[in-house]
């Protein structure tokens, strides 16, 4: 049976089965059902849904599947009467790759779509169309109902004699049988409840009133409704949101002048009020409300490295100091349930602790909590359940993950599977939390379930730090949509910075090659999240490459011959990996490292040889010597607890910094035992451990923020005065890279920056949309015996 033709490919299309009207084929293993462009994959737990622009895509490689279908075919069909560009249509084949395989069984999808370099795609899977299955069950029928006809008594039913009725009509039989249908039935209903309940939670946000009225395409009212609203009307930086119990009132940090402030507004309003006035040069952060909500504990830090944490009255008057923090870096803390004391994350400087602990605000004693936990475990932000029974953290935030225990300590258990960058944390009720992690070039909103750990996209762009009231049903975050370009900064003469390849996405993590002519890096110019690459001075040559998803966490390192760069990347099932790549030509390649969760991947000293920084089974991030000669992967050695490496060719040395602390550290090729050495001791800052580079020269840069200078370059291996890059522009904290000769260095400054306080009713957790399921249950009573 010939496929359908494919009448139209704009809109909704337009289907010919050549028999009967069918809008359902089979590609593979898959079922594709065209009317409501869902994806049915085998061991999926939903089906997925596809763009207009996908399913079009879909169908034209369905019509000549196991022939190449050239990009300009595609193109012809499915855009007809526009110019795309690239992008798009690879984003539609990524889409169909990730549907195609959502139910793990195929890694990328690349089972069914091949990319043919440089020219099109090829469907490799077989295509049924649901009109031939339909026919040949007709024809069965037939043929049995012909049987029936002609007296095959095998093909009929035998009814039940009268006899065998009269001998089951028992007054007790049909009494019991009564009851065990009754309680089918409520079985029934109940599995028909959680299902229900578990749709609830996982379809997307209902269609708004705008969606209703556009649909049928007469009308347009307006804007779509958002889910939030924002509460800062003003130009600058609001941070560090703290909800009162109630939900009524938010505190913040201000910190548009330069400074922080904090101050406190209601979740209905767009006016503020200062809390509290700091001292001159002193910055006011990180409110937190007790739980009755007459207080604010925050924290104050000083010039020159003095810090202290106060309490002051929720409606202002005068602090008072409850311990000193000198020297704290990530200081993070928060109130116990009971409202008399504070409970504090890892604490660095002289008044710190290795692990969580406890202060009593009326005696100004200690209380260390005994729990599981390495030795370079950094645990942060520590918040008890709102019924007081858990305590939740955390940990390693630079490659970290959400732990949660007893409130008492004892053993912890991790709660999200991956190592990500965490931005900030809350409980949403006792079985669920929601979280701010960054992913591609910006930082998203998360809920998860802790008892089942599946994880929901609140659908907030842009968000971070989330708060949420502990008595009320308000979520507070930091909205913060920054514009980043690239640029060349000459360190004789920064004032001379030169903007390169400028567009109006987030562009990010630009990485010179040894060669200094070519350039790649991360940006989100087309609307998808990619690695770009071009030759400085020739803007034509820019180009993304096609099919990769980076990861946004570390830089690309090139190869010492410039015809490669190694990148961290995700598939199209989410899972973690490095990936070679040819960036001029656009080729690329998994790398089969023997880890769960590769983080990070250097090159070597030779061909064969690669530095790995990931983790196994959810163990910490090691560093990894490995040879790769043969095809199979040889671990020679390793360093425990590292976030970020690079190796210097001169010198034939590898620099790495660690989750335990700040600092920066160094090796010999070998990674042997007796040549570890400490290169700084406190820079890169824990939180900064990615704003360290490399010059070709050996040189080993840092990047950081000074009174006056918005992005200062230090050397750390060398005595050298500062100098400062830029005074007002912020630079990105996830890599720069260094000129081959050292004469200047290639970063991302943000072009508009900005944050703003949001507020939005707290999600229903899926603990909740399940109660009540089973309150009817006793009504069933219980069978029989």
């Amino acid at each position: 049976m010939r496929p359908p033709a494919i009448h139209s490919l704009t809109g909704m299309e337009i289907i010919d089965s050549g028999l009967s009207p069918t809008d359902r084929l089979h590609i593979g293993d898959c079922l594709v059902v065209l009317s409501s462009r869902e994806v049915h994959a085998p061991g999926a737990r939903r089906p997925a849904r596809l763009t207009p622009k996908a399913i079009g895509v879909l169908l034209v490689l369905a019509r000549g599947a196991g022939d190449v279908v050239t990009r300009d075919e595609l193109f012809a069909q499915v855009w007809p009467d526009t110019l795309p560009t690239n992008d798009v249509l690879t984003q539609a084949v990524t889409q169909l790759r990730k549907a195609l395989s959502a139910g793990g069984a195929f890694q990328q999808g690349q089972e069914y779509i091949e990319t043919i370099a440089k020219t099109g795609y090829r469907l490799l899977a077989p295509v049924t169309w649901a009109a031939a299955q339909a026919a040949a069950d007709a024809g069965q029928a037939e043929a049995a109902g012909s049987a029936l006809a002609e007296g095959d008594a095998s093909a009929a039913p035998v009814p039940a004699s009268p006899a065998d009725a009269g001998s089951r009509g028992s007054t007790g039989f049909w009494r019991r049988a009564r009851r065990r249908l009754l309680l089918a039935a409520g079985l029934l209903l109940l599995c028909s409840s959680v299902t229900m309940a578990w749709l609830l939670w996982q379809r997307p946000e209902r269609e708004t009133a705008l969606d209703a009225a556009t649909a049928d395409g007469k009308g347009v009212i307006g804007s779509p409704e958002r889910p939030y609203r924002l509460i800062t009307a003003r130009q600058g930086f609001g941070t560090f949101p703290a909800l009162s119990p109630d939900g009524a009132l938010v505190a913040y940090a201000d910190e548009s002048d330069g400074g922080s402030t904090l101050k406190v507004q209601s979740t209905g309003s767009a006016t503020s009020a200062t809390l509290v006035e700091a001292p001159a040069g002193a910055l006011d952060r990180f409110p937190a409300w007790s739980p009755d909500g007459r207080e604010i504990a925050y924290a104050r830090f000083h010039p020159g490295g003095g810090c202290e944490v106060l309490v002051i009255g929720a409606t202002g008057g005068n602090p008072r100091r409850v311990t000193a923090c000198d020297g704290a870096e990530m200081l993070s803390f928060n109130w116990t349930p009971d409202g008399r004391g504070l409970v504090f994350g890892s604490m660095t400087g002289h008044h710190g602790a290795p692990g969580i602990r406890t202060l009593d605000l009326a005696t100004g004693r200690w209380t260390t909590l005994e729990y599981d936990r390495g030795d370079g475990d950094f645990d942060y932000a520590p918040r008890f359940s709102p019924d007081g029974r858990q305590l939740g953290f955390v940990r390693n935030p630079q490659l970290g993950g959400l732990w949660v225990m007893a409130a008492a300590g004892g053993g912890a258990r991790r709660i999200t599977s991956d190592s990500a960058e965490m931005r900030g944390w809350g409980w949403l009720d006792n079985e669920a939390i929601v979280f701010g992690r960054r992913v591609d070039s910006e930082s998203r909103l998360y809920q998860v379930d802790l008892r089942t750990g599946l994880l929901k996209d609140l659908g907030v762009d842009d968000a971070q730090s989330p708060s949420v009231a502990g008595m009320g049903k308000v979520l507070a975050f930091v909205h913060r949509a920054p514009q980043f370009g690239l640029f060349r900064i000459p360190l004789d003469h920064p004032e001379r910075k030169e903007r390169l390849f400028a567009s109006s996405g987030r562009d990010a993590q630009p990485m010179i090659a040894p060669d200094g002519q070519q350039l790649v890096f991360t940006s989100s110019r087309s609307g998808a999240f990619a690695l770009w690459w071009a030759r400085l001075g020739q803007d034509g040559s820019l180009h993304p490459v096609e099919d990769l998803r980076p990861e946004a966490r570390q830089s690309p390192d090139w190869s010492a011959d410039s015809e490669r760069v190694l990148v961290s990347g995700r598939d199209d099932a989410g899972r973690p990996g490095i990936y070679e790549v040819a960036p001029e030509q656009g080729q690329w390649k998994r790398l089969s490292i023997p880890l769960s969760e590769p983080l990070q991947a250097v090159y070597g000293p030779s061909p064969d040889t690669f530095f790995v920084i990931g983790s196994q089974a959810g163990g910490p991030a090691t560093l990894a010597l490995y040879d790769s000669g043969g095809g199979a992967w040889r671990r020679l050695a390793q360093v425990a607890g590292v976030s970020q490496v690079r190796y210097d060719r001169r010198a034939q040395r590898v620099l790495f910094t660690r989750l335990a602390g700040g600092g920066l550290w160094s090796a010999d090729a070998s990674l042997s035992p007796a040549s570890l050495r400490e290169v700084s001791e406190d820079v890169p800052t824990r939180w900064r451990f990615r704003t360290w580079a490399l010059g070709g020269d050996g040189a080993v840069a840092y990047l950081h923020q000074d009174a006056g200078c918005s992005v200062q370059l230090s050397r750390l291996d060398a005595p050298q005065a500062p100098r400062c890059l830029e005074a007002r522009a912020s630079s990105a904290t996830n890599g720069f890279s260094m000129a081959p000769d050292g004469s200047a260095a290639y970063m991302a400054l943000t072009v508009a920056d900005g944050t703003d306080i949001g507020v939005m009713p707290v999600p229903q957790a899926p603990s909740q949309a399940l109660l009540g399921v089973l309150k009817w249950l006793p009504l069933l009573g219980k069978p029989d015996s």
